[in-house]
Parts: C-alpha cells; structure tokens; sequence
C-alpha cells in the first residue's frame, strides 16, 4: 500500500476553504508545520486514517515537509494520541491493532543531513523529487521567468540524490522515490544505478521504465552513474544517458519522451 499523507497544503497546494495568502509561501505555512499547528485537523485525518485500516492493518503514514527532528516527535506524539483514542473507543488491545509505520518526505533540503536522526524515529523516508529540485535550485518551476533553471539532472540534484541513498543504506532505512523524476526514463536510470529499488511514478510511464529496468544490466547503470556524477551540467548529464542508449539500440525511448 502507498504511504498515506495527512493534509498537505501551501505553495501551489491550495484550498478555496482554507486560503493562505503569503509573500513566498513555498517558504512558508505549508506541510507539516500547517499540520502541527493545526492538530485538531491532524488528529481527526489520523483518527479516520487509522479506522479505516482496521481491516487490512497496512496503513503507512507518511510525513510532507519535514525539516527537523522536533517536527517528527511531535507530529508522532499526535499519531499516538490518535491511536489510544481509536483504541480506547473502539475496545481493541494494542496487539489486535498496532501502530501503523511513519515516514517522512525529503523535500526540504536541511532533511538530507539528518537521515541517521530520522532513523531513530521512522520507519521509511519517501524523496520527494519535485520539491526537493526546487528547494535546491531555488527555482519556482510554475515560474515562467525562471521554470527554464529546474532541471532535475542538475550536478547538485544528483550529487543529494546520492547522498540520500547512502545515508539511507548506511541506517537501514526503508527509502523510495516519487514525483516526475522517477517516471522519467534518464530519472529512472539514475535513481537505479544508485541503487534505489522503489520508485513511485505516473502510471503512464510504468511500461517504458519497466521495459528499460529487464533490458539494462545494473552494472551498466552503476558505470553511468559515476559519469553522471562527475558532469558539470544537467545538458551532460542528459547526453551521457543518451549514448548509452543509443548503443543499446534503445535511443528511441529518450526522443519519443521529448
């Protein structure tokens, strides 16, 4: 089951009920700091969240916007509350009913260097690609004065994808994809090539990136990596993936993407 994500609102995520008028608001009242100051909202999702998983008890709840450990203590102190209230009113011991496992997002740039901290509190981190591009690159990419800058080979895209999978391994944590990144042939390569196993995508893309994952060794894909790592622009990047596919006789699934 996909990890389910309490409210998430802000930036370009906004509701007509609850209108957030900021000066830059994907800097501001969004995610899961909208969720913590509101908890009387948070713990009513949880609540029915965790209702409806009495049947199937594979809920994942899963965190949006996370950039400290204090936000993750205290969003899991509401999760626990939320749990001993549905226990207490519906009459089900802790054992008949455990608690659902909790993750994070790293979309915020300040997540990636506390990965070994969350692993202390979580049980899986999900990277948000989209976010995570424009948190780095400082690029509003529904900006048209600037959304030519996101790039999401950007050296520095790669270079945090990277760490956050070597971080990830290194505490034994649970780690996927999701957003266009992992949907997009180049992106899936990459992200496989570092090792990443679990990628999210629009269902759309499912069979090109499935038909490229039987066709590729993972060898292949590692010896890419260590070209595109050392690349000095997302355009070299791009090039890199596009010779190795052009020898496998597979350059076609680049250009009918264009």
């Amino acid at each position: 089951m996909s990890p389910c994500e309490p409210l998430d609102i802000g930036g370009d995520k906004q509701l007509s009920y609850f209108p957030i008028v900021e000066e830059n608001p994907f800097l501001g009242w969004r995610g899961v700091r909208f969720t913590l100051d509101h908890p009387e909202i948070f713990l009513i999702q949880i609540r029915a969240m965790l209702k409806a998983n009495l049947e199937t008890q594979n809920l994942r709840i899963m965190l949006p916007m996370i950039s400290s450990i204090n936000e993750v203590i205290e969003a899991k102190n509401l999760i626990h509350q939320a749990w001993d209230e549905v226990k207490y009113e519906l009459m089900i011991s802790a054992e008949a009913f455990p608690m659902p496992k909790i993750g994070v997002m790293i979309e915020v740039p300040s997540s990636i260097f506390i990965i070994p901290q969350l692993a202390q509190q979580v049980d899986f981190i999900s990277v948000g690609s989209n976010d995570l591009t424009q948190y780095l690159l400082a690029v509003d990419r529904n900006n048209s004065r600037v959304s030519s800058l996101f790039d999401s080979y950007h050296p520095a895209v790669l270079q945090c994808l990277n760490i956050i999978i070597h971080n990830a391994q290194q505490s034994e944590l649970e780690v996927s994809v999701c957003g266009e990144f992992a949907g997009d042939a180049i992106g899936a390569m990459i992200l496989l090539g570092m090792g990443y196993k679990k990628l999210s995508m629009n269902a759309n893309n499912m069979g090109k990136v499935k038909y490229l994952i039987n066709s590729l060794p993972k060898h292949e894909l590692e010896d890419c990596v260590e070209k595109a790592l050392k690349a000095n622009t997302g355009k070299e990047t791009r090039e890199i993936y596009i010779q190795y596919l052009d020898e496998k006789g597979l350059g076609g699934f680049i250009r009918a993407g264009k």
